[in-house]
């Protein structure tokens, strides 16, 4: 007998496979869902992924063979997590908490996070904060029987450019598969909202779906304010729009909720504005679509557009999306430091596997399999779980990144625009000039908000805390701070990512 203990995520192509695999697919969805899973790995076993689409992380019970299979999806939309017990035995799930709570688990802080945290501002690679507490990575799946644990990749990204295709092909490939997976991504019965920014991918969602209501977040701060564009756009398609004014009172109060539920630090400014706008929106649906996916995938970072130029140096300093604290800077804040502790060794395997690739396709690749699992997809999950929201991205498919990866860099970005071809294809169903509008980015005001006395004095106060006496030079975490405050607001950064460590760090270690 087979048995789901653990599963979180959304099958797509659940009718298909029902049909396929001879599920009832009159049964209530998470019991469908489960069904599917469970015939899915008795008809194709390890390989079950390769026939589902949609975001998944689970674990079933092989009570035949006494065996335990965990498996996370290609692009790791649902987090999953394990840790080996001193006696031998095994927790897993999809939240932290849930296996601290296991008998077998012993709480002890994994130091040296820390040191790669700083620059990146998430946890990246397969290492936690908790010592001993692991994620399964994206496209692998885990067995675990007779006591012994084995970690096996199933998919990885693989890029082969297509040289044949012009511009209008790909448009319109990306086109008609984005017209193919809308209908799969809700039932007819599932009624949607969807996160609307002033960008080209959460519009070209709305644009190709039924939704009817939209919601965005803004602020007074006119330059960091995309709400008009948004409301905008959603009356341009006849839908109508739901905003929420986000105060740097209400941004600052809610961190210590932020890091409790994220359940590891996370330096990402805008993930305290989402989960705002995660709690304003659970007020009144419980399913909403969000864009995700679409800039890694096709090039959507004004930087990509500077990959030329990088080259082959890319490989001995590119990590990722962030990297706001080089190795001197570390050494000098940080009691401990290991030289041999570097982020650009968590990329060195990504490089190994792009070796002769374009350098636009190197920088998507480090982003697609480092970036997007452990900032975007976490906080789009932590936040939207905290409040009972369900977030699904049409744009993260296995189909979507299969157009992505046979399309040569040119199509992507060139000197004058990012998302070359995936613009052309929005604009089968948008006005061209919100299809091509810049792209400003999910940004958030907390540089000038933290500059403000009103609303930094718990900064002040957690950087002359215990904790930070624990890890830090305290005169130098400061200097950082008073350079940020005397004017060199481009420290921001670097103050938020040891501000948020230590919020959480208080939270779950009680200093």
């Amino acid at each position: 007998m087979i048995t789901i203990r653990e599963y979180k995520g959304h099958i797509r192509n659940w009718a298909a496979l029902c049909e396929e695999l001879g599920v009832d697919e009159t049964l209530a969805r998470k019991e469908r869902e489960c069904a599917i899973l469970i015939r899915a790995y008795e008809t194709w076993g390890h390989d079950m992924a390769s026939h589902i689409y949609g975001m998944f992380a689970f674990a079933l019970w092989d009570d035949e063979e006494r065996k335990l299979f965990c498996l996370r999806d290609q692009f790791g939309t649902k987090p999953f997590y394990y840790y080996e017990t001193a006696d031998g035995g095994l927790l897993y799930g999809t939240s932290i908490r849930d296996i601290m709570e296991q008998e077998g688990f012993e709480k002890k802080l994994n130091e040296e996070m820390l040191q790669l945290y700083l620059s990146l501002t998430y946890v990246a690679g397969e290492n936690t904060f908790f010592r001993g507490l692991k994620k399964l990575m994206p496209g692998h799946y885990l067995v675990w029987q007779d006591g012994r644990l084995s970690i096996t990749r199933y998919w990885t990204p693989t890029f082969c450019a297509d040289e044949d295709k012009s511009l209008e092909d790909w448009a319109e490939e990306i086109h008609s598969t984005i017209e193919k997976i809308m209908p799969e991504v809700k039932t007819a019965d599932e009624t949607a909202e969807s996160f609307l920014s002033g960008g080209v991918d959460s519009s070209y969602v709305l644009s190709m779906s039924d939704v009817r209501m939209t919601d965005s977040c803004g602020y007074e701060e006119a330059r960091f304010d995309e709400s008009g564009l948004a409301a905008q756009t959603a009356e341009i398609l006849g839908r109508e729009n739901s905003r929420c004014l986000i105060t740097p009172e209400e941004y600052f109060a809610i961190v210590p909720y932020v890091m409790y539920n994220m359940e590891q630090p996370l330096g990402d400014a805008s993930a305290i504005a989402f989960a705002i706008a995660c709690r304003e929106t659970a007020k009144h649906t419980k399913l909403c679509y969000s864009g995700e996916g679409a800039d890694e995938f096709f090039g959507g970072y004004n930087m990509y557009r500077n990959a030329e130029r990088y080259g082959e140096n890319l490989k001995t300093f590119y990590v990722g999306n962030t990297n706001i604290m080089k190795e001197d800077e570390k050494q000098r804040i940080l009691k401990k430091y290991d030289p041999d502790v570097l982020p650009i060794e968590l990329a060195r395997r990504i490089y190994e596997e792009t070796e002769g690739l374009d350098p636009l396709t190197k920088m998507s690749d480090v982003d697609i399999q480092i970036w997007l699992e452990g900032d975007i997809y976490l906080n789009v999950d932590k936040m939207s779980t905290a409040v009972g929201l369900e977030i699904r991205m049409p744009l993260t498919d296995l189909r979507i990144f299969d157009i992505a990866s046979r399309m040569p860099a040119r199509f992507k970005v060139n000197d004058e625009q990012n998302k070359v071809a995936f613009r052309t294809a929005a604009a089968k169903a948008l006005p061209e000039e919100i299809a091509f509008r810049k792209k400003l980015g999910f940004i958030v005001p907390i540089r000038i908000w933290m500059a403000d006395e009103r609303y930094n004095q718990d900064v002040h106060k957690k950087f002359q805390s215990k904790a930070a006496e624990k890890f830090f030079h305290l005169e130098e975490i400061n200097a950082i701070l008073e350079d940020y405050l005397g004017g060199n607001s481009d420290n921001w950064r670097k103050v938020w990512t040891i501000y948020t460590f230590l919020v959480w760090y208080e939270i779950y270690f009680g200093e």
